[in-house]
């Protein structure tokens, strides 16, 4: 009884948020009311309240089961590329509802949605290449680097949904993960950590090879 009770509860909470995804490709969020929501999905107004206390809850749900997932699923240094790359690849594919939330709520909103999952596989990231963490002073330095690394991506989705950036899901990908892996590696080289890498060195990320340096 208790297992029929939850699927139908997530069958609910995913045709609300169909149906928001529906009315944000067609007009701004604070024109978007529960009773169009609730019509669309054929069921009471109070129903919608027993799953979320208003319209950016719901959305919030909406972002974090279908985009905020993409990247809780990936851990570890190779396998960041593989989790932005399908998360802008959701952006590309829901742009529409995503530039509704960002005009809505404005700039910014897209760092918090995402920022935990970010930074997590961020941190993962820069301490698979800079392994020597013991001393406080190191640990400042990783979560300094994260959170640059953080806030200039948001910015960066925020602007490719935009249309102030016009490459592809993967050309992005490309970019952010050569400046990543230039910037560690130079930050590896000069802390002494290493003093080459051979080409195809499966402690670094894909792609990265200090051959010829």
């Amino acid at each position: 009884m208790e297992k029929k009770c939850y699927v139908a509860s997530q069958q609910t909470k995913w045709a609300l948020a169909a149906a928001l995804k529906k009315l944000m490709a067609q007009k701004p969020l604070e024109k978007i009311t529960i009773s169009e929501l609730t019509d669309l999905c054929h069921i009471k107004r109070q129903n919608f309240y027993y799953h979320f206390e208003d319209i950016y809850d719901l959305m919030r749900w909406m972002f974090q089961n279908e985009a905020v997932s993409l990247l809780e699923r990936r851990e570890g240094a190779l396998l960041w590329r593989e989790g932005l790359l399908e998360l802008f690849h959701y952006l590309q594919s829901n742009r529409a509802v995503c530039l509704c939330a960002l005009r809505s709520l404005g700039r910014g909103h897209i760092r918090r949605f995402f920022e935990e999952q970010l930074h997590t596989i961020i941190s993962q990231t820069i301490e698979g290449f800079l392994p020597d963490l013991q001393d406080p002073s190191s640990s400042d330095h990783v979560a300094l680097l994260a959170h640059f690394y953080v806030v200039s991506l948001a910015s960066v989705m925020e602007s490719w949904l935009l249309g102030e950036i016009d490459q592809t899901p993967d050309e992005l990908i490309n970019f952010i993960s050569t400046v990543l892996e230039d910037h560690l590696r130079g930050a590896a080289l000069r802390r002494g950590q290493i003093s080459s890498i051979p080409s195809g060195d499966p402690s670094f990320p894909r792609g990265c090879s200090l051959e010829g340096e």
